[in-house]
């Protein structure tokens, strides 16, 4: 059951909204004003937030704020104001959606089950690469093994650098996909991209070496980044690897 924080300080709106989510058996917690929903938010951890822009005291705009610095729940806001600069001021201090009053509950709660079923989608990607990411990795005479944090070509233990080893790691998880040089500056060595910089690059060529007969794998796409040429992995039977074999 996931649990909702309505931030709200008009009193009869905020019951109807709290009858109409708790009849889709959503858990509901209230705040009246920007520091009660800051205090419940750090105590409950809610799984999305509804949240009025006009509060007294510490505004909505605010709350937002200090909660995006800590936590990426989504947050719908409702507001009275209407003009496009106002939702867009919302959207970029990092709303995840935007209704403007008034409002019908249908929309209301049409909004807050799109919410979350997009972060259960999130959740079940990270839950599935995160799963793919313990199992060992065979391609041809490469055997790559996570949890163990080494890699084999013929049986010969290859001397990989941390970097090249969550490159190479990451290229066999997601084989055929292309990743930018900005994203694997990302996701590999937890850098921003800067202009010129050839980190991917120079660690990309080492890899290849590396990999002798199979540095071919290592596809440049150009204008975009590298990616692995591979078949489709399947599951290997008898084994918890999975087996990636070369594209003809």
């Amino acid at each position: 059951m996931a649990t909702v924080l309505l931030v709200e300080d008009a009193t009869e709106l905020a019951t109807v909204i709290s009858r109409e989510l708790r009849s889709f058996g959503y858990r509901v917690l209230y705040a009246p004003d920007g520091l009660t929903a800051l205090e419940l938010h750090a105590r409950q951890s809610p799984d999305l937030i509804i949240l009025d822009w006009m509060l007294p005291g510490l505004d909505g705009l605010e709350v937002l704020r200090r909660i995006r610095s800590v936590s990426p729940v989504p947050i719908l806001m409702l507001t009275a104001r209407s003009e496009e600069a106002d939702r867009v001021i919302g959207l970029e201090v990092g709303a995840d959606d935007y209704l403007t009053k008034p409002f019908g509950m249908r929309e209301l709660t049409a909004r807050v089950r799109a919410l979350l079923r997009r972060v259960e989608r999130v959740e079940a990607v990270i839950e599935a690469d995160r799963a793919r990411a313990q199992a060992s990795l065979v391609f041809g005479p490469l055997v790559l093994e996570p949890e163990g944090y080494r890699a084999t070509l013929d049986e010969h233990e290859l001397d990989l650098t941390r970097t090249e080893f969550e490159l190479l790691h990451l290229l066999m998880r997601n084989p055929g996909r292309a990743f930018s040089r900005d994203y694997l500056l990302d996701a590999v060595w937890g850098e921003a991209y800067v202009v010129g910089d050839r980190s991917v690059d120079n660690a990309v060529l080492r890899l290849r070496r590396k990999l002798g007969s199979l540095a071919d794998a290592i596809e440049t796409v150009w204008g975009v980044g590298y990616r692995l040429s591979m078949r489709p992995e399947s599951e290997c039977p008898g084994t918890n690897a999975h087996r990636l074999e070369p594209l003809a």
